[in-house]
C-alpha cells in the first residue's frame, strides 16, 4: 500500500545555494571484493556495471564524511554555519543509534544552539526527503538549512555477500538551501515523497533495534549486516517508479522533453541505465556516478549532483529532475531550475 505527500508550493522560493561531496580516498577495487565474495572481476562488471567504490578510514564515521561535504557546501553558498537555522542528515547508517548524526555535524561546524538538527532515516531516498522537509520549513519561516545525505555502507556488508558487498561504498553529499530568484539559487520547483512499507523486508538490517536487540547469535548471524533482494527491489521499481513520475511531471505541467538532466540514485550502474531508459531519460542528460563510486546510498544524488555542476554541464535555466528510492521502500521525486 502507498503512502504519499505531494507538496504545492506556497510562500517565498527556496533554492540551493552550494552543494559540495566528499569521497573518502581509499579506493576498492572489484579484484579486492570479488574473491571473498566468491564472484569475478568480470562478473561485478557485467551484473552491476561498477569498477570501483571508496572505503571510509577506520577513523571516520558517517558524521565525518557528512561534516566535510557540509564545509564544501557552506563555502560555496559564502554562508557561515553561524547563518543557518535547520540541519538535516538524511542516513541509515548513524554513527550510533542516538545521538543523532546532524546534531553531530551542528557541533563540529560550530552551529548555534538555536540551530535545528535532526536525522531522517529514508535509506537511500534520505537526502532527496530532507530537501523536501527543509524546503517546506524555510518556506515557513525564513533562513537557511543545510541538507546531507551521508552513509558509510562498508561497515555493514558482510565480505562473503555478492548481493551487496559489490555494490556499496561511503560517501557524503551536502546542499545549502534558501531564498532563490532574481539569478540567486537554484529553485527548488517541486517536491513529492512516497513510501509502501509492504516491501519493507526487502533490504534491512534485521537486527540492533528494538525488534531484535543485538545477542551473540545475532552477531554470529550476522544479523547486523545489509540484507537485500535485489532482484525483487528491482521488479517493484520497474513496476511503480515509471507511473509515480509521469504523475509527479503532470501534477507540476512538466513534459519529459522539457527536463535537461536526470540524476537518479545509483542503486548500481546498470540498474541506473536501463531504468533511465524505462522513464525515457537516457542519453547524454542521465547522469552517472556508480561505476567509480558504487551505490553511496543516500549520498548518491547529492554527489552525482555535484560532479554534474563540476563538470560544467548543469547551466542556468536548466530543468533538472533528481529521483530516489530506497529501503522501506521510499522514493522521493523533485524538480529544481539551475
Amino acid at each position: 500500500m502507498f503512502t504519499n505527500h505531494g507538496t504545492q508550493q506556497a510562500g517565498p522560493a527556496v533554492g540551493i545555494l552550494g552543494i559540495g561531496s566528499y569521497l573518502p580516498p581509499r579506493v576498492i577495487s572489484n579484484e579486492e571484493v570479488a574473491g571473498p565474495a566468491g564472484v569475478t572481476e568480470e562478473w561485478i562488471v557485467r551484473a552491476t556495471g561498477i569498477h570501483t567504490r571508496r572505503r571510509a578510514g577506520a577513523d571516520q564515521a558517517t558524521s565525518d564524511l557528512a561534516t566535510i561535504a557540509a564545509r564544501q557546501a557552506l563555502e560555496r553558498s559564502g554562508l557561515r554555519a553561524a547563518d543557518l537555522s535547520l540541519v538535516i542528515v538524511g542516513t541509515t547508517t548513524p554513527d550510533e543509534l542516538v545521538a543523532a548524526v546532524a546534531c553531530r555535524v551542528a557541533d563540529a561546524l560550530e552551529c548555534s544552539v538555536d540551530t535545528a538538527a535532526f536525522d531522517v532515516s529514508a535509506a537511500c531516498s534520505g537526502f532527496l526527503t530532507g530537501l523536501a522537509t527543509a524546503e517546506k520549513f524555510l518556506r515557513g519561516t525564513g533562513g537557511h538549512a543545510l541538507v546531507i545525505g551521508a552513509d558509510v555502507y562498508t561497515r555493514f556488508l558482510d565480505p562473503a555477500d555478492r548481493r551487496t558487498v559489490v555494490l556499496w561504498g561511503d560517501g557524503a553529499g551536502a546542499a545549502v538551501l534558501g531564498p532563490a530568484g532574481h539569478g540567486h539559487g537554484h529553485e527548488i520547483l517541486a517536491t513529492k515523497l512516497l513510501s509502501d512499507g509492504s516491501r519493507a523486508d526487502l533490504a534491512i538490517i534485521p537486527a540492533g533495534g528494538s525488534r531484535s536487540p543485538a545477542t551473540r547469535e545475532t552477531v554470529d548471524g550476522m544479523a547486523h549486516h545489509v540484507h537485500m533482494d535485489g532482484r525483487a527491489i528491482s521488479r517493484a521499481l520497474l513496476e511503480w517508479v515509471p507511473g509515480m513520475l509521469d504523475e509527479f511531471l503532470k501534477e507540476n505541467d512538466v513534459d519529459k522533453a522539457d527536463v535537461a538532466h536526470a540524476v537518479l540514485h545509483q542503486g548500481n550502474a546498470k540498474l541506473v541505465a536501463h531504468l533511465g531508459g524505462v522513464l525515457g531519460l537516457d542519453g547524454a542528460r542521465l547522469h552517472a556516478t556508480a561505476p567509480v563510486y558504487g551505490n553511496t546510498g543516500s549520498a548518491s544524488v547529492p554527489v552525482t549532483l555535484h560532479q554534474a555542476e563540476r563538470e560544467g554541464a548543469l547551466r542556468p535555466g536548466d530543468l533538472v529532475l533528481m529521483v530516489a528510492y530506497g529501503g522501506g521502500m521510499t522514493y522521493a521525486f523533485t524538480l529544481l531550475r539551475w
